[in-house]
């Protein structure tokens, strides 16, 4: 989570775009209120987590947000996730998302 704030405040110092962060402390039940205020107050939504990109919770998120939010959104859900592949977890550094792939993920969904 700490790094996901580091990507926020990157984003408004290099990009100069204003991102809300939010923790989902549980997923279920999950926090909708907050997440739609946000989706609508922002028109934008980026989801990381560390799971894979099929089948992760993420997936259930971006649904939810197209289904309630759909009107609200400039652009569409982007998920920033692990890969969809096995792999030894000596190499979990490079599976999970990082500052480099989400603040890809915030530059190409500010310019859609």
């Amino acid at each position: 989570m700490l790094f996901l704030i580091l990507v926020a405040e990157t984003a408004n110092l290099k990009l100069n775009i204003d991102c809300e962060v939010i923790d989902l402390v549980s997923i279920l039940p999950w926090d909708t209120d907050a997440i739609c205020t946000s989706a609508k107050k922002t028109g934008r939504v980026i989801i990381a987590h560390e799971a894979p990109l099929t089948q992760g919770f993420g997936s259930e998120l971006a649904s939810y947000i197209q289904e309630k939010c759909f009107l609200h959104l400039e652009a569409p859900v982007k998920r920033v996730t692990g890969w969809d592949t096995p792999f030894p977890h000596v190499f979990e550094p490079f599976y999970m998302p990082d500052k480099h792939r989400c603040l890809s993920a915030i530059n190409d969904i500010v310019n859609f």
